[in-house]
């Protein structure tokens, strides 16, 4: 990936890793745009790094996306980088007899699987007559392996990592590299306060610092797919046909 010289558009910049590639790719002298859903956040965010930009934004608003859209495009027209981050983590437990929230699978569903197709529907077209043009998704290593505490979370990462390899090709003649960043269990806040503790025994979340640090070293050279730390160890479960084990590990 281009590392310098970019305008970049990233969503669910407040916090995380959002924030954290916000900052990476700012401190390299790029463009950045953020956005997210607490004005206020993006407000500190940016009078703490003079020159970055943002917007408010909340992904699962369709007519938003496209409003947005419109805007960036219209004040900054060098956007040539979209990386799709923003997403929520909710437990859910569908055994029958159990509380259930169908409103928390509802949000899931369309922050991290809508909201990313959207979104990039809405910056294809520009992105098209840019050089450098990149599209960034963000799954997780539990795409590969999922977690049962975290159903839907999964799903709609397992359908973030498909959706990218069939936007991959079908973008192949376009000029766009589509690359999909895979992270592990990361310290954020992700998940909310209420995010299960790591058995014992269990692996801890990866440092912030720590992967973002990795993350721009991995996108360096000319990668359509960078899994990060513990990620690597998921992906490469699923690409030997062992998901069930590493499940069954996983998840005891």
């Amino acid at each position: 990936m281009q590392m310098q010289g970019n305008t970049i558009f990233i969503t669910g910049g407040t916090s995380g890793i959002g924030r954290g590639l916000a900052e990476a790719f700012f401190q390299r002298g790029n463009q950045v745009i953020i956005t997210g859903r607490r004005e206020e956040r993006l407000k500190a965010i940016c009078a703490r790094h003079p020159g970055m930009y943002s917007y408010v934004l909340d992904v699962t608003n369709p007519a938003a996306i496209q409003a947005v859209a419109r805007r960036a495009i219209d004040e900054f027209p060098s956007i040539n980088c979209v990386i799709n981050n923003a997403g929520v983590q909710m437990r859910l437990n569908f055994v029958p007899g159990t509380e259930f929230d169908p409103a928390g699978m509802e949000t899931q569903i369309s922050t991290n699987l809508l909201g990313p197709m959207r979104v990039a529907m809405a910056f294809l077209p520009h992105l098209a007559g840019q050089s450098g043009a990149t599209l960034v998704n963000v799954s997780s290593g539990l795409a590969f392996v999922p977690s049962a505490r975290f159903p839907v979370y999964c799903a709609t990462k397992a359908a973030i990592h498909a959706w990218t390899l069939s936007l991959r090709h079908q973008l192949r003649r376009s000029g766009i590299k589509v690359i999909e960043l895979i992270p592990p269990y990361v310290a954020t806040e992700l998940g909310g306060p209420g995010k299960p503790a790591v058995p014992a025994g269990g692996r801890g979340p990866m440092a912030l610092d720590a992967f973002i640090a990795e993350t721009m070293r991995e996108l360096e050279p000319d990668v359509e797919e960078v899994a990060v730390g513990s990620a690597k160890r998921l992906v490469a479960a699923a690409a030997l046909d062992e998901v069930k084990k590493a499940f069954v590990a996983m998840n005891g």
